[in-house]
């Protein structure tokens, strides 16, 4: 009896791993480039153009990307999104976007095609093109 629950406990504990380590340490992770942004100026719910300048120009006290992405998601609600130059996804991690508010980044992570939510690892400064 007890070499039978050690034989189940091991397979239980075999299949969690693999399953574990297919899941995401790696094993779709992509790496992304675009800009933290908010969904209220990327998804056009008071923008025309994706982008902040209707906000700033509507409130003076808003004067960088950053401040408006800030200010729309703790006053208007939204969250703090990934955008680029063609697509828009959600983030899971609101706290580590928050610090790169209105930044162009270099995002690694694993996306969820069915919620178009990333999963993010990783985020980093974009790298400035060289001229």
């Amino acid at each position: 009896m007890r070499y039978k629950f050690a034989a189940v406990f091991c397979a239980g504990i075999l299949a969690t791993v693999t399953t574990w380590a297919a899941q995401g340490h790696g094993a779709d992770e992509k790496t992304f480039r675009g800009e933290i942004a908010d969904s209220q100026c990327a998804l056009n719910v008071h923008s025309l153009s994706q982008s902040h300048k209707e906000m700033i120009a509507m409130k003076p006290e808003i004067k960088t990307d950053a401040e408006c992405a800030r200010f729309c998601v703790k006053e208007r609600g939204g969250r703090f999104m990934l955008q680029t130059k063609d697509k828009v996804y959600k983030l899971d991690a609101q706290v580590l976007a928050e610090q790169w508010a209105g930044q162009k980044v270099k995002l690694t992570g694993t996306l969820d095609p069915k919620t178009n939510t990333i999963t993010v690892d990783k985020i980093e400064a974009l790298a400035p093109n060289p001229r």
